[in-house]
């Protein structure tokens, strides 16, 4: 199946929100990280494999890119970028703590970003899950390119 011609408006609504997101003034590294670690915990290999290549076209490196589902303790991230990918996990795994995100990793993002560029990273992480979710329920292989 294929949401691009089943639901055509459905596609550009998110195609359009990709376009602020990438337009907002989070950093891309940033923004690529946190797509990355999402689609890591989904299981979406269409994702992982989209984000990964997206970001070393950036100029990502590898070591970033591999350790990324080992932020915690891998040097290679700034304070801001794991407060970034903090909120990431923890709005991803939104289940699994019954109080949602926990105010410690609310108030860390937070202090490391401002308003705009706060709701930007809730928005990327909001849409990321949701390409997860498209991608794994229409089983959308990962694609070499």
């Amino acid at each position: 199946m294929s949401v691009v011609k089943s639901a055509p408006a459905g596609y550009k609504a998110m195609v359009a929100l990709e376009s602020y997101i990438n337009g907002s003034g989070v950093p891309h590294s940033t923004l690529e990280l946190v797509r990355l670690r999402v689609s890591q915990i989904n299981g979406c290999a269409f994702c992982v494999n989209m984000h990964a290549r997206d970001a070393k076209k950036a100029g990502e490196t590898d070591e970033r890119l591999w350790s990324v589902a080992a932020w915690r303790e891998a040097p290679f991230y700034t304070d801001e970028e794991r407060a970034a990918l903090a909120l990431a996990e923890a709005a991803t795994r939104i289940g699994d703590d019954p109080a949602g995100v926990p105010d410690e990793v609310w108030d860390a993002a937070a202090d490391h970003y401002d308003e705009e560029s706060l709701a930007c990273l809730v928005m990327t992480i909001a849409a990321i899950n949701a390409w997860n979710r498209i991608n794994v329920i229409v089983r959308n292989p990962a694609a070499s390119r």
